[in-house]
């Protein structure tokens, strides 16, 4: 089926993204869809929400996982929040493994979840799993959605290699040009990545995510590795004509086909 003929009839690619506040997750959507503006919210019926009302939901610990996020630089996507579990605890767990469930059943193709990122940022304040991450990967069987783990904030690992760096005897001129190639390798290596081999249901992939608040920021393999998790041709080819980011990729798939 061509691309557009795939757009036309689902319409729009469907992502739920998980992760506790400040994990960089809006940062990240702003990427993808090339925007700096905040998205516009519209509840599970289609109706567009007032930002006041938002604020003043949010203000009171209020959150609906079915509201639907979309930029308007790119309404391909349709964006679904989950505040992470840190503060709803049981009560949001269990919302998030209903969301999915349900999603998974909707006979639609355009109504139904096609992918997860789960957030998990890399600063110096939460760098270990909290019990909710460990719980989603243990317990949450997503099914035929697949999960992939954005590592955010990645960059304040390389401040971590610089200091390690340096006190080994390298010059600050050494230490800065090292150090991200000397933290994705301390990384590969490191607990964050060895937790997923002893959890139930580990994610299809992980992506490290530096430097996302920058205007240059890339956001490329996100885009290739999250099309490269899809395991429907039609999913994959909706999601890769959606995204503006990566023409590299479009190119790369037409080539395929």
């Amino acid at each position: 089926m061509d691309p557009s003929e795939i757009r036309e009839k689902i319409r729009r690619f469907r992502i739920l993204v998980i992760g506790r506040a400040n994990a960089g997750k809006t940062t990240i959507l702003q990427r993808v869809c090339n925007t700096r503006d905040n998205p516009v919210i519209y509840n599970g019926a289609g109706k567009k929400i007032d930002a006041a009302v938002l604020t003043a939901s949010r203000e009171r610990g209020e959150h609906d996982i079915e509201n639907e996020m979309v930029f308007q630089s790119n309404p391909g996507f349709v964006f679904h929040d989950s505040c992470g579990f840190e503060a709803g605890g049981e009560s949001e767990f269990d919302k998030v493994k209903a969301f999915i469930a349900r999603r998974s059943k909707e006979a639609r193709l355009t109504n139904q979840l096609h992918a997860i990122w789960y957030c998990i940022p890399m600063d110096e304040a939460s760098r270990s799993f909290t019990e909710g991450e460990k719980k989603f990967f243990s317990q949450c069987d997503t099914g035929s959605i697949p999960v992939m783990v954005l590592f955010t904030k990645f960059d304040a690992l390389y401040d971590v290699s610089y200091a390690e760096l340096k006190s080994k005897g390298a010059s600050m001129e050494e230490a800065e040009e090292l150090a991200p190639k000397h933290a994705e390798e301390s990384f590969a290596n490191g607990p964050q990545l060895k937790f997923f081999n002893n959890v139930r249901w580990p994610p299809k992939c992980h992506v490290c995510l530096p430097n996302m608040d920058k205007d240059d920021a890339d956001c490329g393999s996100l885009i290739e590795r999250t099309a490269g998790i899809l395991d429907s041709e039609v999913l994959q080819q909706l999601f890769v004509s959606t995204q503006q980011t990566n023409l590299e990729l479009c190119m790369k798939y037409a080539v395929e086909r």
